[in-house]
């Protein structure tokens, strides 16, 4: 019997060793997990990575524009109740205002009985260089006639009526040009005339005048009406003077006043349809 040669003997135990080996290396996979599933996994978990990290993303982009929908609808609601509030608050200061309008025509009703006094709503108020004018929502129907002094809640003089319609009426403001009201001087009672000027309309001035030479007026004397004649009432407010100028002449004086009457955004006035006449 021939003895197997050095070569295949080498071949054989390789071989032996390599049976070892896979045998070895398949126990521990059976040991672990099955070969193709573990190969499959390997395979796939990058993949599944992936979609799990699309999945969180598409997840928190959902969750925020949820969340962004909802703060747009709160901020919406916030923005209504702003609005209701701002509105309360709106209608309070003007039931305030019209309070304090409402008081102080009664305070006036009180102090000057001798007056007659019937509330207008101004419509238009028209001003220029030229004139100066309102247009109210009272007239004839309402006893009011031409000449009807007009003023203020305060008692302060704004102006006369110079048009009666039936429901409506124009005043010329004391600013106007053509405006002329017999005046006094209440702290020496001094006789004076305060007139509309051109020149002072777009200051919002008027002047005092025919004080002669040498007048007894300074800077802060209060002007009232002088009820002489029986054109308007006595001591309604004019203006306080802000200075004495000489006139062109060199020889004459005269005062610009500064109307006590807020000539700006007027809502309402109160027309003097009748006055008890100063003697």
């Amino acid at each position: 019997m021939n003895r197997p040669s050095n070569r295949l003997i080498i071949m054989i135990l390789s071989l032996a060793a390599a049976v070892a080996v896979l045998l070895s290396v398949m126990s521990y996979l059976s040991a672990t997990s099955a070969p193709l599933p573990n190969l499959a996994g390997m395979i796939v978990s990058p993949f599944r990575s992936a979609s799990a990290a699309v999945s969180e993303t598409f997840r928190r982009w959902t969750d925020y524009f949820t969340r962004f929908d909802a703060l747009e609808e709160e901020n919406r609601q916030l923005k209504l109740q702003i609005a209701k509030m701002e509105e309360t608050v709106r209608q309070a200061q003007a039931d305030r205002d019209e309070n304090a309008r409402l008081r102080e025509v009664a305070q006036l009703r009180e102090q000057r009985r001798d007056i007659r006094l019937e509330a207008a709503r101004v419509l238009v108020q028209d001003s220029s260089n030229w004139y100066s004018q309102l247009t109210i929502n009272k007239g004839t129907a309402h006893d009011i006639t031409v000449g009807d002094c007009v003023v203020t809640e305060e008692g302060n003089l704004l102006g006369v009526v110079t048009v009666a319609g039936l429901n409506w009426s124009t005043v010329r403001t004391i600013l106007d040009s053509d405006s002329s009201i017999g005046a006094l001087v209440f702290r020496n009672g001094s006789s004076a005339m305060a007139q509309g000027d051109f020149s002072l309309m777009n200051q919002g001035r008027l002047s005092l005048t025919y004080l002669g030479t040498k007048p007894d007026v300074v800077a802060g004397d209060l002007i009232v009406t002088s009820g002489l004649g029986g054109y308007f009432p006595s001591q309604l407010v004019i203006g306080y003077v802000e200075e004495v100028r000489t006139g062109d002449n060199g020889l004459t004086q005269y005062a610009v006043l500064r109307p006590e009457a807020e000539l700006e955004n007027l809502i309402q006035v109160f027309v003097v349809t009748d006055f008890d006449i100063v003697e």
